[in-house]
């Protein structure tokens, strides 16, 4: 989407991909191995200026994302299209900005996001995964869609979310709404995605924890509501893995005309 006369100061809305296997998370980190690091640097090279960015929603170590987004404060004026293949010539293969947008001066990627939504892909075989190694979930018994659906749906609203925070997380309040959970299965791969107004440290993590206990039969359907009830960690069961942990990306109000979806969200399942 092209910009009519951009200009030096002009606040810009970028879309990024990123496969987290690589990186410390989201979040700049010292040791300058962060996905926030490798883009302003990138950024930075590109203007041959200084940028910081600010994200929709910051992920963990070994997260991906689909269709994070940031916004910035241009110190030089370029096009739309520029930002996006220019910023992408210095970056490394497994980040790339996938669209540019301008946006008003007082918008902001976190605070305006009206949700967001995660997506966990999860391989259920006999044998680990091999090409999609670091980028599915793993379980080898067998799952019950009906029971872990049960399960989900104590979830839905507006709760607190404390048996399913991690103790680094930051947030200010453990209540979230969460507006809906569908499981879906394609022969070995399972789906799960989570739509919220927002989501604490860990929580996809340590939900389909005991989501797949209860799909397992290692837990009734209903052991949720306790888990939920206990607002208390050690009642949930151990946090699962990050490798198949997707952030699908935030969601604004229509008029913003922010794209929501990127090519990849037809490549999982």
């Amino acid at each position: 989407m092209a910009a009519s006369s951009p200009s030096v100061g002009e606040r810009w809305a970028l879309g990024v991909s990123y496969r987290g296997t690589a990186y410390n998370g989201w979040q700049s980190q010292s040791d300058g191995r962060s996905v926030q690091d490798a883009l302003e640097l990138a950024l930075s090279r590109f203007a041959d200026a200084p940028v910081r960015t600010i994200c929709a929603g910051r992920t963990d170590a070994g997260v991906h994302a689909l269709n994070q987004v940031v916004h910035f404060d241009a110190p030089v004026r370029r096009e739309a299209f520029s930002w996006v293949r220019g910023t992408n010539s210095h970056l490394p293969s497994d980040i790339a900005v996938q669209w540019s947008h301008p946006v008003a001066g007082d918008f902001h990627a976190r605070y305006q996001a009206r949700g967001r939504r995660y997506r966990y892909v999860l391989l259920q075989s006999a044998v680990r995964p091999s090409l999609e190694s670091g980028l599915v979930g793993w379980v080898f018994d067998p799952l019950q869609l009906d029971a872990m659906r049960h399960a989900a749906a104590v979830l839905i609203g507006e709760h607190d979310f404390s048996s399913f925070r991690s103790s680094e997380c930051q947030a200010a309040s453990p209540v979230k709404t969460l507006r809906s959970v569908t499981i879906d299965q394609r022969g070995a791969y399972w789906c799960f995605e989570f739509d919220a107004s927002a989501f604490l440290h860990h929580m996809v993590r340590n939900i389909m924890g005991c989501l797949l206990a209860v799909g397992s039969g290692r837990r009734p359907a209903d052991w949720l509501h306790e888990v939920l009830a206990a607002l208390d960690r050690d009642a949930a069961a151990p946090t699962f893995p990050a490798d198949g942990l997707y952030f699908v990306g935030p969601y604004y109000d229509a008029h913003l005309r922010l794209p929501d979806r990127v090519p990849a969200m037809d490549w999982l399942p």
